[in-house]
């Protein structure tokens, strides 16, 4: 009786199931491993994906199990499909694992459904074994309802981060420092469920790092050298709250209902950002809006019928053309960074689709001036209408844009008026930053900062003019009035002005270079 022969995939290596066959005695025969298989993980490896290390690892412990078996054994092969040239290692290497179970008639093992399709579609024998999503994860232990994160490092003890968006505080969660072993251990459980779980995706896969979105967690995974050791870093909302829960003022939700429709959310990193625009994007569906996300990585908790597109897996051009073409009423754009997100943002909004931005920031100021240098100054109020910056997890500042034609604040000349982006507190209406081009520069001035500037100068010039009038007018009544940082006007009786003309002048032109202010002197008139 002729020997039977199983070749694993690399899906049905990195995600445990040929190990699972062999332990359940599910199979009996020869397992063949084919070099090009451990070429790839190699290479992996190498880059430093953590795939690499997972398949690696899964086939040692595949050679181990097997040496203690009696009824499977494993063996490896370097032979090819008669004519085949493997031309890229990750992207033929399945393809030729099932070309050699058909000339061998072997029986494929796979996890992965589109290759168990193709197998069955070539009359290739084939064993399809779909992983049972685990009940609790390892990494999942860590935390409890009080944890926002979980970070894990080979040789350190474990440390969490518990407590609410800007008042948690950093503490040890073990006392045993974890080794590399463990680390990988809970590594390849992560990979598994990934590949299975309907919920679950890897988000970004680069040489020394991995983003994995799984259900509601968000984990990062770095390995040296963009690390200096293997490092899981695990990150969980631990709240889901409504626009109501904020207790925002009636003028603003009016405001979100009726003409917010460019609104970037800000604040500094774990601040509750993207839960304040999780909040508002289901408000505005519960209004009968259709909404739409782009995020990288996708970890925001949303009902099923908010479609959430991933920057990570399509270009700007295309996450474009999709948006304009399904037509969302608006699109919350999470994790706004370089310079194609903001001009992605501003293109989308001068289209006519409702934008949500959510921008780090350390000040509400901070989050418009991300948007100078790269669109127009004049547009920023067509692409921004309103910031809402959000500091503890509630909103601290609301922001609102304008365009006029005006002298900048704290410039006198009638010549020097020129289009000027107005930024005001949506709550009281007072402006509290004008923004302007001046030759080639671009300035954001703070108003009230000027204002009180200008109000001790103002006290300055008017304690010096006095003090050397009152040296030679000390019973006389002197009204001085500064009219700006330039020049300052005196107001005396007429009959003492020729006295004031022939004895103090030249002390009043030597006060002038020193305060750098013309002082023009005027008879009063009543």
């Amino acid at each position: 009786m002729l020997e039977e022969i199983y070749i694993p995939d690399t899906t049905a290596i990195t995600r445990g199931v040929v190990k699972k066959l062999v332990s359940d005695k599910s199979i009996q025969g020869k397992i063949i491993i084919h070099s090009c298989m451990i070429k790839y993980f190699e290479k992996l490896a190498r880059e430093g994906h953590s795939l690499g290390h997972v398949g690696l690892d899964e086939i040692r412990s595949l050679r181990e199990l097997c040496e203690k078996s009696n009824e499977v054994n494993i063996e490896y092969s370097r032979e090819l499909p008669e004519g085949y040239r493997l031309t890229d290692l990750e992207e033929d290497i399945d393809d030729m694992l099932r070309e050699l179970a058909l000339e061998w008639n072997a029986t494929l093992i796979t996890a992965d459904a589109i290759q168990y399709k193709a197998c069955l579609a070539t009359g290739i024998r084939v064993i399809f074994v779909r992983n049972k999503v685990r009940k609790r994860l390892t990494i999942e232990k860590f935390f409890d309802e009080n944890t926002m994160s979980v970070h894990l490092k080979e040789g350190v003890v474990p440390y969490a981060k518990k407590g609410v968006p800007g008042k948690w505080s950093y503490v040890p969660i073990g006392d045993k420092p974890l080794t590399r072993e463990e680390l990988e251990n809970i590594i390849r459980e992560i990979y598994e469920e990934t590949r299975d779980a309907a919920d679950a995706f890897i988000e970004i896969e680069r040489p020394g790092s991995t983003i994995i979105q799984l259900r509601s967690y968000r984990i990062v995974i770095t390995r040296p050298p963009l690390s200096d050791g293997l490092e899981i870093t695990a990150v969980r909302p631990i709240a889901k709250l409504k626009l109501e829960d904020y207790n925002l003022p009636e003028k603003l939700i009016r405001r979100l209902e009726m003409r917010a429709e460019g609104i970037l959310v800000a604040g500094a990193p774990g601040m509750g950002k993207t839960t304040f625009a999780q909040a508002l994007a289901e408000y505005y569906r519960r209004m009968g809006k259709v909404i739409k996300t782009i995020e990288s990585p996708r970890d925001m908790q949303l009902p099923h019928d908010i479609t959430q597109y991933s920057k990570s897996h399509a270009t700007s051009e295309e996450l474009h053309d999709v948006l304009l073409l399904s037509r969302p009423d608006y699109t919350v754009f999470d994790e706004m960074r370089d310079t194609k997100d903001f001009e992605l943002y501003a293109d989308l909004r001068l289209a006519g689709v409702g934008m949500i931005g959510v921008v780090h920031a350390t000040s509400p100021i901070d989050a418009i001036q991300r948007f100078i240098g790269r669109v127009e100054l004049g547009m920023i109020p067509s692409i921004i209408d309103t910031v809402i910056f959000i500091k503890y997890g509630r909103v601290e500042k609301v922001y609102e844009l304008e365009t006029v034609v005006k002298i900048p604040h704290g410039l006198r000349e009638a010549d020097l008026a020129r289009p000027v982006v107005v930024v005001k507190d949506f709550l009281t209406g007072e402006p509290e930053y004008e923004i302007y081009v001046f030759g080639d520069r671009t300035f954001v001035v703070p108003i009230k900062k000027h204002e009180r500037v200008f109000e001790e100068r103002v006290q300055k010039v008017k304690s010096e003019i006095e003090r050397v009038l009152r040296r030679y007018l000390p019973d006389e009544e002197i009204d001085i009035e500064v009219v700006n940082d330039n020049k300052a006007i005196v107001y005396l009786d007429p009959h003492i002005m020729n006295y004031v003309s022939s004895k103090c002048i030249k002390k009043i032109r030597r006060l002038e270079r020193k305060l750098g202010v013309d002082i023009e002197i005027r008879p009063k008139t009543w």
